[in-house]
C-alpha cells in the first residue's frame, strides 16, 4: 500500500493504517494483519515555520511533514514520539523549532543524505512502514492566480486569497527516489490524500516520474477528499472540484475512486470555521460521476478542537472496500 500527501491529513491516515501493518520483526504474529508493506511518499515544499528556517539556514529539505508521518507510524506514540514533536518555546535560535526537525537536519549533515537521515530516524522510532520524501531536489512551488498574479513559495500560495489557476514545481523535472517509484509500481492500493490540495497533494503529483508510475498502475487509485475547504486555496470547492484540479494538472487520469465524508459538521464548529473562511466540502455525486470516478461515502468525521478524519474509521473503510479478502478471513 502506498499513500501520498503531506501535512496533518496524511498523518491521520497513516495513524489508522499502521494498526493493520504486519510487524517486521514478529515472525509469529498473534493477530492477522492485511498490510505487509505501507509506504508514505511525502511532499518537501514547505518553506514556513521551523521547516522553512532549517531549509534556509542549514540547506536541508524541510523535515516537518516527514517528522509528523514518522510519529504517526511509530510503534507507539509515547516518549520518543513526544520527544520528536517537542517544540522549544525559548532560546535564541531554538524557539519555534521541533526537536524532530533538528534531529533530521543534524542527521542529514552527518550522513550527507536526507533520505538516509529519514531511514535512520525511522529505525529509531521503530515505525510500521516506510517513508520517502517525494524528491531530494530542492524544489519550490509557483502558482498563477486567477487575478494573473504569480506567487512563489508554499507559504505565500497558502496565504493568497485569489483562486489558483495553475500550480508548477520549480524545477519542473525534479526526480523522485527510485524506491518511491518502485513502491508505487508494486502497490496493490494507491492512496492520494487527504491534505491541502495545492500544497500537500499536487506537489507530489507534479513530479513526472511519480505521476507516470501512478498512471501506469493497475492498482485501485483512491483520492481521499478533505473534510473542509481552505481559505484561498480551495474556497467553496466541492469534492468534484478538488478532483478536477488534480486531473487538470496531471494527465492522464489517475483517480479511480473518491472516498468522502457523509457526516455533517456540528453547527457550532461550522460557525467557528466559517469565521476563518472555511466550510465543509460538499459532495456532488453528479460531478464525480461525470469525472469517471466511483464515490465511496463513510462517517469519517472527528470533531475536537479541530476537525480531522477519524483515523480508525477511515482505515477500516479502505480495508473493507479494497482488501476484503484479507480482512474477512
Amino acid at each position: 500500500m502506498v499513500a501520498l500527501g503531506g501535512g496533518t491529513g496524511l498523518s491521520a491516515l497513516l495513524r489508522g493504517l499502521k494498526l493493520h501493518v504486519v510487524p517486521r520483526h514478529d515472525p509469529y504474529p498473534t493477530v492477522r494483519r492485511p498490510i505487509v508493506d505501507l509506504a508514505a511518499i511525502v511532499t518537501v515544499t514547505d518553506d514556513g515555520g521551523s521547516s522553512g528556517r532549517l531549509r534556509r539556514e542549514n540547506r536541508v529539505l524541510p523535515p516537518g511533514d516527514i517528522r509528523n508521518c514518522m510519529v504517526a507510524l511509530s510503534k507507539d506514540e509515547a516518549l520518543l514520539s513526544r520527544l520528536f514533536q517537542y517544540r522549544f518555546s525559548a532560546g535564541r535560535g531554538l524557539a519555534g523549532h521541533n526537536f524532530g526537525n533538528l534531529f533530521l537536519a543534524a542527521l542529514t549533515h552527518v550522513t550527507g543524505d536526507f533520505a538516509e537521515a529519514v531511514r535512520v530516524s525511522s529505525r529509531v522510532l521503530a515505525i510500521r512502514g516506510r517513508i520517502f520524501p517525494s524528491t531530494v531536489s530542492n524544489v519550490t512551488l509557483e502558482a498563477v492566480l486567477e487575478n494573473g498574479q504569480r506567487v512563489h513559495g508554499e507559504t505565500r500560495i497558502s496565504a493568497s486569497r485569489s483562486p489558483i489557476r495553475q500550480l508548477t514545481l520549480v524545477p519542473p523535472n525534479a526526480r523522485p527516489l527510485t524506491e518511491a517509484v518502485e513502491a508505487i509500481r508494486k502497490a496493490d492500493l494507491i492512496l492520494i490524500g487527504p491534505g491541502s490540495l495545492y500544497t500537500s497533494i499536487l506537489p507530489n503529483l507534479l513530479i513526472p516520474d511519480i505521476a507516470r508510475a501512478i498512471a501506469h498502475s493497475r492498482a485501485p487509485r483512491v483520492y481521499i477528499a478533505n473534510l473542509m475547504t481552505q481559505p484561498g486555496e480551495t474556497t467553496n470547492y466541492s469534492v468534484a472540484e478538488h478532483l478536477h484540479a488534480i486531473q487538470s494538472h496531471v494527465k492522464p487520469r489517475i483517480v479511480d475512486y473518491v472516498v468522502a465524508n457523509r457526516q455533517k459538521v456540528s453547527p457550532a464548529v461550522a460557525r467557528r470555521y466559517r469565521r476563518q473562511g472555511a466550510s465543509q466540502v460538499t459532495v456532488d455525486s453528479e460531478g464525480l460521476r461525470r469525472s469517471g470516478a466511483q464515490l465511496l461515502l463513510g462517517n469519517l468525521l472527528e470533531e475536537h478542537d479541530k476537525i480531522r478524519h477519524d483515523s480508525a474509521r477511515l482505515a477500516r473503510l479502505l480495508l473493507d472496500e479494497f482488501l476484503p479478502n484479507t480482512t474477512k478471513r
